[in-house]
């Protein structure tokens, strides 16, 4: 009789935890349908503001851009957006659901196993399916921006600090017309002293002009540091590597004026060297190349003619402007230690051979570039010329274009 006590209350026991489990399961029920509510609520709330945010999403995508390569890109890239946001969306959801429902608050007991094969073979062959997936069309795209054969036109891009050199080509590789594209932004415009134009740092002197509904092939190079060609509406950018010849290529439907940048960092003036490319119809294009030609054709005649005092301090801005005036000022003091103060330098006051020299050779171990790759003998002179009767600089010479082909013959 003295067992009847003990097994009362084990059996009164049993009964209170079945009953505190029924409870416990109609809240947990009643609260995987409040959640299943809440879910929805959430996932039609993100789907309305994603809807409504699309315009301004698009400020931050990818650039749709203006060729097939471009929108195969753009393509890809959302495609592959797509299956990370599906991905998120599952595995946060399972997170959140299940953080929710089997918490240690309402009494949840977390099941318990181990090396579960099934498990273990479709969260590797799941990823696996998923990557494949996505390295289908990665590679097909791929492809079709390497395959730089079969061109209409060879443009080679040269990069130097800070601006672009445009090479067009013909069939054996051979120059036949080149110049060099500057930012065209205003001094007054980057030290704020000026409103700034639409196209801020986007604006050159020269841009490249390209047939459009031809096949473009990119020979891109560097002359000093590693530079980067990138034109987003085109969905290309390759490295300007010194010695080193990369090559990509870009076919145009449309006209217009694409623009785009270099993206590696090539020292202080790297945010002063935009691309801006003009794509036109052939006809407009072959007009421009023949003027082009014959203009370049004149430019080389330069080096053969005498010019006045006049004549060769106007010339010498143009060029002290587009070439010089980055690091040494407008006003010609520099920005001492790294750029010397032109004004009353020895360099500018001295000896004009050793000026002409240091223009045409440039510096090694400085920011001063050999300019005779980039100028002419006539613009080598006019600067020179210019930067010795400039200020405050008063000498009694003329520096001529005979004199730059003199010196450069008995190097």
């Amino acid at each position: 009789m003295r067992g009847w006590p003990v097994a009362f209350t084990a059996m009164k026991k049993v009964m209170l935890d079945r009953d505190g489990r029924r409870r416990l399961f109609a809240i947990q029920e009643q609260g995987t349908k409040v959640n299943k509510k809440l879910m929805m609520r959430i996932l039609v709330g993100v789907s309305i503001a994603v809807c409504a945010g699309g315009a301004w999403a698009d400020e931050l995508n990818l650039r749709q851009g203006a060729t097939a390569i471009s929108h195969d890109v753009y393509g890809l890239h959302m495609f592959v957006l797509y299956i990370c946001c599906g991905i998120g969306v599952v595995v946060f959801s399972a997170m959140g659901y299940s953080m929710y429902v089997h918490r240690k608050s309402v009494g949840a007991v977390p099941a318990q196993f181990h090396e579960n094969t099934r498990i273990e073979i479709l969260w590797t062959i799941i990823p696996l399916l998923i990557l494949v997936g996505m390295a289908i069309p990665a590679t097909a795209t791929l492809i079709k921006m390497y395959d730089t054969g079969g061109e209409d036109l060879i443009v080679e891009v040269r990069g130097y600090q800070w601006k672009w050199q445009y090479k067009y080509l013909d069939e054996n590789h051979k120059n036949t017309l080149s110049f060099f594209s500057n930012l065209s932004t205003t001094q007054d415009e980057i030290h704020n002293k000026s409103a700034k134009g639409e196209f801020y740092l986007l604006e050159v002197d020269k841009p490249l002009v390209i047939p459009t509904k031809k096949k473009v092939r990119f020979l891109i190079t560097g002359n000093d540091v590693i530079h980067s060609f990138s034109v987003p509406d085109f969905g290309i950018k390759r490295d300007a590597i010194p010695g080193i010849l990369n090559d990509v290529w870009a076919l145009v439907d449309e006209p217009g004026i694409y623009r785009g940048q270099c993206s590696e960092l090539c020292g202080k003036d790297h945010g002063f060297m935009p691309i801006v490319i003009r794509a036109v119809p052939e006809d407009e294009y072959n007009a421009w190349y023949s003027a082009q030609r014959t203009a370049y054709e004149e430019r080389e005649k330069m080096a053969s003619q005498t010019f006045t005092a006049e004549e060769l301090m106007t010339l010498g801005e143009q060029v002290y402007t587009k070439n010089c005036v980055a690091c040494h000022q407008a006003n010609g003091k520099g920005l001492p230690p790294v750029f010397p103060a032109l004004a009353g330098s020895k360099i500018a006051t001295g000896d004009r051979a050793a000026h002409v020299r240091r223009v045409y050779q440039g510096v090694a171990g400085t920011q001063m570039q050999a300019f005779g790759s980039q100028l002419n003998a006539a613009e080598i002179a006019a600067v020179v010329h210019y930067e010795r009767h400039s200020f405050g600089n008063s000498m009694d010479d003329i520096t001529q274009p005979i004199d730059v082909l003199n010196l450069v013959s008995a190097q």
